[in-house]
């Protein structure tokens, strides 16, 4: 659930994305318009965080490209204009949700906890496959009754290969999921982080493995009797 902010003020993107990774949501940021159409039409995001004074542009216009591009990505817009009726435009433009500035991060968090609920009803909650079960929104997996601890990132791989499940995964998709823009990583992060999901599956004994389709990605499915 990789999200990204579009936000000119640095301070207050920084202050954003510290909160966000501590509750769970890894983040990119950029500080311009231009910047969040190149980044929103070449990777994967689960919802946008969007202030409306940009320096090339006013947000809503961004807002109205992505609706008019027929994406249903989830957009939170964070903004300085509070007025009943930039509030009513916003929403009206195609935001799911508007929090005016200045704003309590604990209620920014749980806006945008509230967002990913909302965009995944749509799809199951609760994934199972073999004797695994995980439960997108409290993030806990369990192998028959025994609970299976896993980290964030860890955590993160498992639900997105569940919700492919039968599906080859790219690379790629993992990469973005992991890292953020311009972060440096390690060629076989992507590798290790799979090598220690399959070993704690395995384990417990779930039932599912992980494949490698080797040059392309990688697919869980539930393991033959």
């Amino acid at each position: 659930m990789r999200l990204l902010i579009v936000e000119d003020h640095d301070e207050l993107a920084e202050l954003i994305i510290g909160r966000l990774e501590q509750a769970g949501f890894p983040s990119d940021h950029v500080a311009s318009a231009e910047d969040a159409r190149l980044l929103i039409d070449g990777g994967d995001y689960a919802g946008l965080l969007l202030d409306l004074g940009l320096p090339d542009g006013d947000g809503i216009d961004l807002l109205e490209w992505l609706r008019g591009r027929n994406k249903t990505l989830p957009v939170l817009i964070l903004t300085a204009r509070s007025a009943l009726r930039d509030r009513i435009a916003g929403l009206d433009a195609g935001a799911d949700d508007y929090l005016g500035k200045p704003f309590a991060t604990d209620e920014l968090i749980a806006r945008v906890r509230a967002l990913m609920r909302r965009a995944t009803a749509g799809g199951a909650a609760t994934l199972t496959c073999g004797r695994l079960t995980y439960d997108a929104a409290a993030r806990l997996a369990q192998v028959g009754d025994a609970p299976l601890s896993l980290s964030r990132r860890e955590a993160q791989l498992l639900e997105l290969l569940l919700r492919h499940r039968d599906k080859v995964v790219r690379k790629t998709q993992i990469e973005t999921l992991f890292f953020g823009f311009g972060e440096e990583f390690s060629s076989n992060a992507v590798e290790v982080g799979v090598h220690r999901l399959r070993k704690r599956l395995d384990q417990l004994e779930a039932g599912v493995e992980v494949v490698t389709m080797r040059g392309v990605g990688y697919l869980l499915r539930e393991q033959a009797a």
